[in-house]
């Protein structure tokens, strides 16, 4: 991809914007505990990426429990996480600084994220960023969430680009799988401790953190 037909740059949230994961892990190990299943933080790490409707079912299938209402226990979580966003929430390294190396390039900037809006609401408001963005998009409503591409076809179709012409930031591997179906180029930021997993080949490109965004952008 030459950087004449890189018209935007379309990025995930959790684990990319803000640092979201271990609030993700902690509100699932509690509502999920309190539902009578004995899961471990390193079991919450199967579904990191997925919609949170997806995470539910993911656990009812292998450990049922009873009076089941996956919206409730969703809604549960999320709420949770919310709240944990906007006390304590963390940008990642080196976000305000690739949002601005995007704008400054002339890219548009897209959000396609699992989570729900309320989430990117109190993402949104805790980094102060949402003027940065040109399209935010959510799998909350679609049909299918990640790893499907269904969230990055929409979100490139309101940004008025080709998916090809798209270069999608992730750092799951069911983020990284929908953005290569989706035909978009992919650079990808595991969490440190997974950094060195040889699935992380299926990118087009390995970024250390945001910071090294821009200095990527000069190369495609």
């Amino acid at each position: 991809m030459s950087q004449k037909i890189l018209a935007a740059v379309i990025f995930d949230m959790d684990g990319v914007l803000i640092d979201s994961e271990p609030s993700w892990q902690s509100a699932e190990l509690n509502v999920f505990s309190q539902l009578g299943l004995a899961i471990s933080l390193e079991d919450t790490l199967q579904t990191t990426g997925l919609r949170i409707d997806q995470v539910v079912e993911f656990w009812y299938q292998r450990h049922p429990w009873d009076n089941y209402d996956n919206r409730a226990t969703a809604n549960a979580i999320v709420d949770q996480v919310a709240a944990e966003i906007l006390t304590n929430g963390q940008a990642m390294n080196g976000v305000i600084q690739a949002l601005d190396a995007c704008k400054n390039r002339g890219l548009k900037i897209g959000l396609a994220t699992s989570s729900s809006s309320p989430l990117i609401d109190a993402v949104m408001q805790k980094l102060a960023i949402r003027a940065y963005f040109d399209a935010v998009c959510s799998a909350e409503s679609l049909t299918f969430g990640k790893p499907h591409p269904e969230v990055y076809l929409q979100c490139a179709r309101v940004l008025g680009v080709t998916p090809t012409s798209c270069l999608a930031i992730e750092d799951s591997f069911n983020g990284l799988i929908a953005a290569r179906a989706a035909n978009m180029r992919c650079a990808v930021i595991p969490a440190p401790h997974e950094a060195e997993q040889p699935r992380w080949a299926a990118a087009h490109h390995q970024l250390r953190d945001l910071t090294e965004l821009d200095g990527y952008l000069a190369m495609i």
